[in-house]
């Protein structure tokens, strides 16, 4: 039984339908453990040039309605197991800002699904969850979708 163990959970979620099976298991450890939530999505910032007449404001804009979308599924998982659930919304570096994040607010356990959008995003930038890994001094749960 998991009950008591863990305290704080952090799901790190980008909104694609691989990540559904790693929101289930956090939602579930989450119940289980009486833990508090914490649905995080980084927005990557774009950079333009000077330009691009507002075309970084625009896509910011569009990512964190993405992350407030990805972040809703989770509290709409949550909700009927019972498990609170606090959404953040960060901006950087995802496996940079998902480490911090942990270690800054004493999560005890980080939960990240395999791949996210694009399997051309880990040719191209390493994976987010295999980062994570490497530098977190926080446990990491890693679920196949």
């Amino acid at each position: 039984m998991i009950e008591e163990t863990y305290k704080k959970i952090m799901v790190a979620t980008d909104g694609s339908e691989l990540v559904k099976k790693a929101v289930d298991t956090a939602v579930e450890i989450s119940r289980l453990s009486g833990a508090k939530l914490y649905a995080v999505y980084v927005i990557v910032p774009t950079t333009h040039s000077p330009r691009d007449f507002g075309w970084e404001k625009a896509s910011m804009e569009y990512f964190r309605k993405e992350g407030e979308s990805a972040t809703r599924y989770v509290e709409d998982v949550a909700k009927p197991a019972g498990v609170k659930v606090e959404s953040v919304l960060l901006e950087g570096h995802p496996a940079d800002k998902i480490v911090e994040f942990a270690e800054q607010q004493g999560i005890e356990m980080v939960v990240m699904g395999t791949l996210g959008k694009s399997r051309l995003d880990r040719f191209l930038l390493g994976s987010v969850a295999e980062n994570v890994v490497r530098h977190s001094k926080t446990p990491v749960m890693v679920v196949r979708g």
